[in-house]
């Protein structure tokens, strides 16, 4: 490393944000740049620690240490400490097919197993790898790279999601002919209509889309497999096909009342209200929090991108419900480095909530119990309780309700984000592809062949619901496994 003692004079610095105050007026994203002189020293941090965890990309606790996709972190810190952007750009591109994405919407697993994150703030990783990536568009490094050579081979990727556009990439570079299927009407999947504007702004995901379309891969958009085509045609027609359609199948709660109207699942809340934006008008189905208290029920990233995207429609009031505990402030002592610490934090959406209405939104050991509805048929109110995890008499913990902590709360809006179940049915069920004890795509990890011959799965699809970087793992590894399957050797990463 260029300054061996970096990380011994260099605090960790973040580039500001625009106020909660501010940002909650518009769409836009929210961070400031950073100059390039304390990226520099931001990348002098990076401690030369001889055995980095930040790019193991390991599975601890069922969470991820280091990042999945093995970013070559150390090299591009030292490179950008020395000023050689255009070399870290490579660096970057060499594990990473989109860092523009997992540099905005990543959590950042990388950061949790730093080294220097042992006992001090570690090395600012996320926020070097998207200056990295912005800094190569910017200047014009970044353009279509077709393949020399093509094999004659046809594949068809199911879904356009981060797993799908991976593998799509990947298959490409490769030198096949690359068709894309899309559903909605915009490529992207869960980057184009799942994660709202402020956290990753469309016109970044078309600039890579548009920049793949130059690289020879075909996108069919307003196409669903198994009901626009029938999914056995794809096996006729294709050498191959990819299964990328995620796992969009939301967790539902069968309470009293769930029937009412003004009760919605998360993602159609954000989708819709992104389509509205990219369309320039609401849509006949557009969901509104404006004036209106709303409820989100369930936390993670879905839920706090409800709580961001309701401050902005201009909600009455908000409240979040978690049913665990509140985290701790620093890492238990069952939650050892180099596991992703588990602990409280205040995201983007809660921090503005917070600046608006004066503290977090969010309600700990708290559980939904009933809907109930005006004369119209709409919900009007929530009722809710505290809950106490205990064991069950075959010692699993359960959640207990508290006697004497039920509360009515007004609601007007509730938004479900309690995760999700699996893959859709359609195009699996078509191709009778076998599925594992959670309803996915059984194949396995590393190979991702289903039980068809021909047909593999990647993504959401096939672990069920996980991060984005950890499909575009996935997705980069199919299309290595689907390239020797058609030639009989790969020299894909």
């Amino acid at each position: 490393m260029g300054k061996p003692t970096g990380f011994l004079e260099i605090q960790r610095e973040l580039p500001r944000d625009i106020t909660p105050e501010q940002r909650i007026k518009h769409w836009k994203e929210f961070h400031e740049h950073m100059p390039e002189d304390k990226l520099q020293a931001q990348g002098a941090r990076c401690m030369d620690c001889g055995i980095p965890f930040c790019h193991t990309g390991t599975l601890l606790a069922g969470m991820a240490s280091g990042c999945p996709v093995n970013n070559l972190i150390p090299e591009w810190n030292d490179l950008v400490y020395r000023g050689l952007w255009q070399e870290a750009l490579e660096r970057l591109h060499k594990t990473n097919n989109f860092p523009e994405f997992t540099g905005r919407v990543c959590p950042a697993p990388c950061e949790g197993s730093c080294v220097l994150g042992i006992n001090n703030p570690p090395v600012t990783i996320k926020n070097i790898e998207v200056s990295i990536i912005d800094k190569g568009f910017d200047e014009g490094w970044v353009v279509p790279q077709a393949p020399e050579v093509r094999t004659g081979k046809k594949v068809a990727v199911v879904g356009s999601g981060p797993a799908g556009l991976s593998a799509a990439a990947q298959l490409n570079k490769a030198g096949h002919f690359v068709t894309v299927y899309e559903r909605a009407d915009r490529i992207g999947g869960l980057l184009m209509y799942g994660i709202p504007n402020m956290k990753l702004d469309k016109a970044v995901v078309q600039r890579r889309v548009d920049l793949m379309a130059a690289e020879g891969i075909k996108f069919v958009t307003g196409t669903e497999i198994g009901k626009d085509i029938a999914a056995d045609k794809l096996l006729k027609d294709f050498d191959s096909i990819v299964l990328c359609g995620g796992a969009t199948k939301p967790r539902d709660l069968p309470l009293e009342g769930r029937n009412l109207k003004g009760i919605h699942f998360a993602m159609e809340f954000l989708h819709q209200n992104t389509k509205s934006l990219l369309d320039g008008k609401p849509s006949q189905s557009f969901i509104t929090a404006k004036d209106k208290n709303v409820i989100v029920i369930g936390g993670g990233d879905t839920g706090t991108d409800c709580v961001g995207t309701s401050m902005r429609h201009g909600c009455k009031s908000l409240m979040q419900l978690e049913i665990m505990a509140q985290p701790p402030m620093a890492r238990a002592a069952d939650n050892p480095w180099p596991q992703w610490p588990k602990v409280y934090k205040l995201d983007y959406g809660q921090e503005e909530a917070k600046a608006l209405y004066g503290k977090d939104p969010r309600e700990y050991l708290v559980t939904a119990k009933r809907f109930m509805g005006d004369e119209n048929g709409h919900v009007k109110e929530i009722e809710i309780v505290q809950i106490q995890w205990q064991k069950d008499d075959k010692g699993r913990f359960v959640p207990q309700d508290v006697p004497g902590t039920s509360r009515i709360m007004p609601a007007q809006l509730v938004l479900l984000a309690m995760g999700f179940l699996g893959p859709e049915e359609s195009v699996l069920a078509q191709l009778g592809v076998e599925r594992d004890e959670r309803s996915n795509a059984k194949a396995e990890y590393g190979k991702y062949a289903t039980s068809i011959k021909g047909v593999f799965a990647a993504g959401d699809m096939r672990r069920g619901q996980s991060l984005v970087v950890w499909a575009i793992n996935e997705g980069r590894g199919c299309a290595r496994a689907i390239d020797e399957y058609l030639m009989g050797r790969s020299d894909l990463p």
